[in-house]
């Protein structure tokens, strides 16, 4: 998941410019407006949103920018597009990112059996993100569909229904035959059927009928197209490296080759390493290409994949990073976020750390969490007891906007993020 930069467009009207400063929002020199050669359609969700949020200035200042303009900008970053709606990591999600706005779009890049780079969020999702099993290439997964286990007499659920589909268990070939559907399966299915139809009832599949999967040069020829950056991942492998790619036994691509494999692809589509914000959670990944690359490591994101407070690094870890050439850092949303003595959102120690540290900051994932009624879930950790409706949302990203001063967020349905920095004409 993970995150990246800002920008802003048009100056909205006058109004809105001197509100925006006078709210105190940050200038983030630098991350400018996305050239976005689509019209920005924000749809109803943000301005639901807004109606739902408790009372007071913040709602105010949001709800006078209701009639807009509206355009792209790149502190709108598409997390694996639009996946609210739409099958993730597919042509369709990507479209629908970039008509909500999001100047960058990610990315997670794996590998397929004859290492050509696909966009997948895990190498071995093919079975929740696709129809393989329904599939005659469902004899080629890793562990084919099992079906649930149940108790004959009492009819408890004894062993839920598995399978594991792997990128790298089929060519590139293989892999355009599939349809990308919603990520979701169902535990309880004894058929595979019943094991596809697993999408969170949170979410949808009006938009499923059409899942367009994409190599990851196909997206850099689409997300540039669609006038939007691009934010790839380069994901953690789920096989051995070196990968034996040609059967012999011997492993003959490594994970050097893997990361230098994604960002040639960039340099043969002649994008400028100013636009790419490659990032990875191993940080052997982000030193190879800070040390390899500079031009592209500059700009290099690692991603925190810490589960809980405890596991966020310290003050001296940080510094560590920043003096190892890191300059962006992505943990979730969580990480950046406490509250205050009367129960207020506020910076949190690891988000005051990473600025002390000299380190830029990016997050994920908004809109990832289903309705907020109950307090958020694991995105909204840090900050449950002040999450009751879907409206603190954006209590939660004027935080880590105007206090934390992250360079973007990373969110599911790109508008929400899209209406919120051009209401505070973030740059």
């Amino acid at each position: 998941m993970i995150k990246h930069m800002q920008g802003r467009m048009a100056v909205a009207v006058l109004l809105a410019g001197m509100a925006g400063a006078a709210f105190g929002v940050p200038d983030h020199a630098g991350f400018g407006a996305g050239k976005g050669s689509q019209q920005t359609q924000l749809g109803p969700r943000p301005f639901y949103l807004v109606a739902d949020m408790d009372e007071g200035r913040l709602k105010d200042r949001l709800a006078s920018c209701a009639k807009g303009p509206f355009a792209s900008s790149k502190f709108s970053i598409g997390h694996r597009g639009a996946a609210l709606q739409f099958p993730e990591h597919t042509k369709e999600s990507y479209e629908a990112a970039a008509r909500m706005g999001a100047g960058i779009i990610e990315c997670d890049v794996t590998f397929t059996k004859d290492t050509e780079l696909v966009c997948r969020h895990s190498q071995c999702d093919l079975h929740t993100t696709t129809d393989i099993l329904a599939t005659p290439l469902a004899e080629k997964c890793s562990q084919s569909f099992v079906p649930a286990e149940y108790d004959p007499v009492t009819g408890e659920l004894l062993q839920p229904a598995q399978a594991k589909c792997c990128t790298s268990d089929i060519t590139l070939a293989e892999f355009r035959t599939l349809q990308g559907k919603m990520d979701g399966a169902n535990p309880a299915a004894t058929t595979v059927a019943e094991y596809l139809a697993g999408t969170p009832n949170w979410r949808t599949d009006l938009y499923s009928a059409r899942g367009t999967l994409m190599t990851h040069a196909e997206s850099i020829a689409l997300i540039d197209g669609l006038g939007a950056d691009f934010t790839p991942e380069l994901k953690a492998p789920g096989v051995a490296m070196p990968f034996d790619s040609d059967g012999d036994g011997v492993g003959d691509y490594s994970q050097q080759d893997y990361a230098r494999q994604l960002i040639d692809e960039y340099r043969v589509a002649g994008i400028k390493a100013s636009r790419v914000w490659p990032q990875s959670f191993s940080r052997g990944d982000v030193q190879y290409w800070i040390e390899h690359d500079p031009a592209f490591g500059q700009q290099a994101v690692f991603l925190d994949d810490a589960d809980s407070p405890a596991d966020l690094p310290d003050a001296a870890e940080l510094a560590g990073y920043a003096a190892a050439g890191i300059r962006i850092v992505a943990p979730p949303l969580w990480a950046l976020l406490a509250l205050d003595g009367q129960g207020d959102m506020v910076p949190s120690q690891y988000a005051l750390d990473a600025r002390a540290a000299g380190l830029d900051i990016i997050t994920w994932t908004l809109e990832r969490s289903w309705p907020l009624a109950t307090g958020g879930g694991w995105y909204y950790q840090t900050v449950t007891d002040a999450i009751d409706n879907d409206g603190d949302m954006l209590t939660a990203l004027d935080v880590l906007a105007r206090d934390v001063g992250v360079l973007g967020v990373f969110s599911d349905w790109p508008a929400t993020v899209t209406y919120y920095a051009n209401c505070m004409n973030l740059r």
